[in-house]
């Protein structure tokens, strides 16, 4: 029987959904619909509670011609309907992010196959979480106190400002202790002291930009691919070509990112992109992490989405086999 596929996808790309390269979610959707799953789409709002049951007023999609399409009109369903929902909205992680979330209690993990499971994705922060892992994560501190950001930072000397539930780089900061507006960049960037911060001792490769390193289910991707720093700027903040290399992963950064997939597979959460300096993990992107495909396709030269979707027909297949390896809970 054909496997049924929800896609929740965050609103920006339903409201300009075609085929678009640069986007993760589209690849995913397009290479499900070539393997003639049937594939719906949905966004937060259209997740609700019926009769003590969670529903979704979904779409269809379509492939033709190379490029997807998605049907206007909506259709009511049990989110029990689906054998797969990829839950992948991109933060803020807000409170309609976390609604979204609840919908998902009333979900039958045995009936439906949740990636990631937004139970989770909910209580896992993308910064905050690193340091289930202290031995991989740079030093930190996570306060809104700025007397304790000071002194971190005054005894790091050079440090990154990160608050917890934004993505894309936004609101990153780069602290220097002898900067003369330190005190004025931590007072707005944590509320006057009412908003905790992530605070990372600076890495000095981060000069060269960030590793993506790739994780699916409990199996490491061996592709990788090197964030560079915009023109101008400290970190990787533009998606562009002249801004990606190719590299590969060291040894300890294989074994560390192995650690972490087991790890964090147990929890239902199986798609996971870690951002990595000097082998630490600077943050564990599990909401809507990208998979940066058509990069990796040009600095490999191979078809990377054929790798992702041999992973997902694996985990899927065990799923609903009766010999699970991944975690199921209700």
């Amino acid at each position: 029987m054909t496997k049924k596929i929800l896609f929740i996808i965050d609103d920006i790309e339903l409201k300009y959904f075609e085929f678009n390269d640069l986007v993760t979610n589209f690849w995913f959707i397009k290479e499900f619909l070539k393997r003639n799953y049937i594939v719906d789409i949905a966004i937060k709002r259209d997740l609700f509670i019926e009769n003590a049951k969670a529903c979704v007023s979904s779409r269809k999609s379509t492939l033709k011609d190379e490029n997807i399409f998605c049907e206007k009109n909506q259709n009511k369903h049990l989110v029990n309907d689906y054998d797969v929902v990829f839950f992948r909205p991109d933060p803020p992680v807000d409170i309609n992010y976390i609604n979204a979330c609840y919908v998902f209690d009333y979900v039958d993990r045995e009936k439906t196959l949740l990636i990631n499971d937004p139970n989770e994705v909910k209580n896992f922060n993308e910064k905050f979480h690193v340091n289930y892992f202290p031995n991989h994560a740079p030093k930190n501190i996570i306060t809104s106190c700025a007397e304790l950001i000071m002194e971190f930072v005054e005894k790091e000397k050079e440090a990154i400002l990160k608050p917890l539930n934004r993505c894309f780089g936004s609101g990153v900061y780069y602290m220097n202790s002898e900067d003369k507006n330190l005190l004025t960049i931590i007072n707005n960037m944590t509320e006057e002291g009412k908003t905790p911060v992530m605070v990372q001792k600076y890495l000095p490769e981060a000069k060269y930009g960030d590793k993506r390193v790739l994780i699916i289910g409990e199996t490491v991707m061996e592709e990788c691919i090197q964030k560079l720093p915009a023109e101008h700027n400290f970190k990787f903040s533009i998606h562009n070509d002249k801004y990606f290399k190719g590299t590969k992963l060291s040894e300890n950064e294989r074994i560390m990112a192995q650690e972490i997939a087991s790890t964090l597979s147990k929890k239902g959460i199986y798609l996971i992109g870690l951002d990595v300096i000097e082998e630490k993990v600077i943050e564990i992107n599990v909401t809507s992490p990208c998979y940066f495909i058509r990069e990796i396709n040009q600095h490999y030269g191979i078809h990377f989405e054929d790798k992702i979707m041999a992973c997902f027909e694996e985990m899927i297949e065990k799923h609903f086999s009766k010999e699970r390896t991944y975690a199921v809970k209700r």
